[in-house]
């Protein structure tokens, strides 16, 4: 049973990504013939013949809009796959993304960086370190091999 909630890119910010990303730019749409992208749209992984798009968003940002935080130069962009039209969505089952070595990124309500972990795998514990900092506010499980943004949570 998952304690903490993986929280996708909500529909809302999907629209404006399909539209013109967080780098100004428009959307192009593939065929993914492999399968396997991670998607933040529904926080799975491509199916061979899916229509993806990689777009450029920026996490914290919009997340400092939202809260009020002043991230400064913790404010970053960078590269994710969406499905290039509207999708359902995450089916609720654990943690996505979890079988393999992720970075639990920690902020300050201010949106500023309070460290990170390297785990082997994410469960109910990576977070609960996570949040055991009472100044933690937001959490986002990144890519080791890249960096990648893959979805964030919340203080519960």
């Amino acid at each position: 049973m998952t304690t903490y909630t993986p929280r996708p890119i909500t529909p809302e910010i999907l629209k404006e990504l399909r539209s013109t990303d967080d780098a100004g730019r428009e959307l192009v749409p593939v065929t993914d013939e492999e399968g396997g992208a991670p998607l933040r749209c529904c926080l799975r992984r491509s199916a061979p013949g899916e229509r993806i798009a990689l777009v450029s968003y920026a996490p914290l940002r919009r997340w400092a809009a939202e809260t009020g935080a002043e991230p400064g130069a913790y404010d970053e962009q960078g590269p994710v796959f969406i499905h290039a039209e509207e999708c359902a969505g995450p089916q609720p089952d654990g943690y996505p993304f979890a079988n393999a070595h992720r970075t639990v990124r920690r902020y300050s309500a201010e949106g500023h960086i309070l460290g990170g972990e390297l785990v082997d795998t994410i469960d109910d514990n990576a977070f609960r370190n996570a949040f055991d900092d009472p100044a933690v506010a937001l959490v986002h499980v990144r890519a080791v091999e890249y960096g990648c943004f893959h979805y964030e949570v919340r203080r519960p």
